[in-house]
């Protein structure tokens, strides 16, 4: 496979869908901004109650904060070399990355 261990492993861990994944980049690639859930939802044309859940799970991991009604991303948590490697992959192969995360819902 082309995604490498870590990606693997921290997609099987924590990444249940593709708007988890994008809102989880999106705040990586800012990470000194606070950004409301209205806000990161018109970035990532994501309805607000399936970005508000996969929010929650990001926070309920570690890998994104919540203060008050922002969020913004946990850069100092012990799986930050893998979010960047997921990142990576995230830009160079999106295809096996996303059939990843889809192949979670088919084992249930």
């Amino acid at each position: 496979m082309i995604l490498t261990r870590a990606v693997q492993d921290l997609v099987m861990r924590h990444i249940d869908s593709v708007i988890q994944l994008e809102a989880l980049l999106f705040l990586r690639e800012r990470p000194a901004e606070p950004w409301d859930l209205q806000a990161i939802a018109r970035q990532l044309y994501a309805p607000d109650a399936q970005l508000l859940a996969a929010l929650s799970d990001l926070c309920r991991d570690g890998l994104v904060l919540r203060a008050g009604t922002s969020y913004i991303y946990a850069s100092d948590q012990p799986a930050a070399p893998q979010i960047d490697a997921l990142a990576d992959a995230y830009a160079r192969h999106l295809i096996p990355l996303t059939e990843l995360i889809h192949s979670k819902h088919d084992k249930t």
